[in-house]
């Protein structure tokens, strides 16, 4: 099948190199000409495991293609994707403007049926913007679908290619016939292509989004009391995960849940509810809780230095709201940082892969070690804030020889505590 794609972002990037695997022709479309040449030259822009493989064989068997131009795009596709940021808006909601943008130039451009696929999150009712947007210069019949994506960061390219589930919200039985036969390889194991109205499919993404970050909220919320009583949050995740009613998953307490996609969305379904006269209460709570989440670890580093943070050394694993990606939008580490250097501390850090993002937005404020262990070198303390796998296991020893104070800091409960001590440790965690 003829694919078009508008958008490589991660969202987009990752849906046209996974389409192309399976034998479509995909052309890519973004207006930003330094990226499209540079993936012309076949270098992935973004840090995504395992993308870079499918993204190199596509290309060279001439199935994965890219341009600058919409109408070009138009041209070669008969689904086109819409894969666009949505960013947050001043008041929480998603804000449209280059989905709404760039239906109305499709509208001028088609010259033939096309499908046009929301694929981007976004608000219930967007799909009727969509189809207005473009009937308002469209001269042929088109349809538009809601497709939402469920793709992991870091996860997403097996996301993709073994989905749990395929939605498709559409009114129009010919768009649905071309959805299904464009997604069937992707579910032979038997998982379902569900079928639903176009609000009930944007709304299953917002929804789904927002439970995971309450169910992740509610446990920084236990965790939290567990210090209060004395109780090890640990022990209590896996008493509650053993409950096939809950579920292991999302049960691990931290710092904050950060990224592209929990953030933006809690606030856009909140503000949505608003909108339409409807509060949602517990997506308040999630949203407070969550602020206040990301910098759960500053109480406890000042009170072990008596409120005097001026000239520590402070060390910090970790950039990336999450491990494997180079992604840092709402990553809870910034706002650790940021309450670091406020407080006159000096902060270097490491990260495997996020680094050269937070160069670009913290430039000389801090300082970035080329390893784990060089970050350590003279510190006052380690901070951990991203659960990359090449912190799990450390050298405690050298950790020991490397830094000034032998105290670490861990917002993601990589170790046991006792083993830290046992170490020569100072060892402060997550409700434990």
């Amino acid at each position: 099948m003829k694919i078009a794609v508008i958008g490589t972002g991660y969202v987009g990037l990752v849906t046209g190199t996974c389409l192309a695997e399976t034998g479509n022709d995909v052309l890519c479309i973004d207006i930003d000409k330094s990226k499209v040449k540079q993936m012309q030259a076949g270098k992935v822009p973004i840090y995504e495991p395992h993308l870079d493989v499918l993204f190199d064989r596509n290309i060279k068997a001439n199935r994965l293609k890219f341009s600058t131009s919409l109408e070009e795009g138009l041209n070669h596709g008969d689904i086109i994707f819409l894969a666009l940021p949505t960013p947050e808006d001043e008041d929480g909601s998603a804000d449209l403007k280059y989905i709404l943008g760039v239906a109305e130039d499709i509208g001028k451009l088609m010259t033939a049926y096309k499908v046009i696929v929301d694929k981007s999150t976004v608000p219930v009712g967007t799909s009727k913007k969509v189809q207005a947007a473009i009937a308002k210069n469209a001269s042929v019949a088109f349809d538009v679908v809601s497709n939402p994506e469920f793709l992991r960061e870091g996860f997403a390219v097996d996301d993709f290619l073994k989905p749990e589930r395929i939605v498709i919200g559409a009114s129009s039985d010919k768009a649905i016939k071309l959805m299904e036969k464009l997604y069937k390889p992707y579910v032979r194991s038997g998982n379902p292509i569900i079928i639903m109205d176009e609000k009930s499919a944007e709304l299953t993404k917002y929804a789904s989004n927002a439970f995971l970050a309450a169910k992740i909220t509610f446990m920084n919320e236990i965790a939290n009391f567990c210090e209060k009583v004395g109780a090890d949050v640990d022990k209590v995740r896996i008493g509650m995960g053993t409950d096939s009613r809950i579920g292991k998953r999302f049960l691990f307490p931290g710092i904050g849940y950060g990224g592209s996609c929990f953030p933006k969305d809690v606030k856009a379904l909140h503000k949505s509810g608003l909108d339409n006269n409807y509060n949602f209460q517990i997506l308040d709570a999630v949203i407070n809780v969550n602020a206040k989440q990301k910098l759960v670890l500053i109480p406890k580093i000042e009170k072990h230095f008596n409120n005097t943070l001026k000239g520590k050394n402070i060390a910090v694993w970790g950039l990336a709201f999450k491990p494997e990606t180079d992604d840092i939008r709402e990553a809870p580490a910034l706002y650790i940082i940021d309450s670091l250097l406020a407080s006159g501390a000096n902060v270097t850090a490491f990260d495997p892969e996020a680094m050269p993002n937070v160069k670009r937005k913290l430039a000389n404020k801090i300082r970035f070690a080329e390893s784990m262990y060089e970050a350590l070198e003279k510190a006052d303390a380690l901070v951990i804030c991203t659960e990359w796998s090449i912190f799990r296991t450390p050298n405690f020893d050298k950790i020991k020889s490397l830094m000034h104070a032998h105290v670490i800091f861990d917002g993601r409960n990589l170790y046991d505590v006792k083993d830290v001590e046992n170490e020569g440790f100072k060892y402060i965690s997550i409700g434990r």
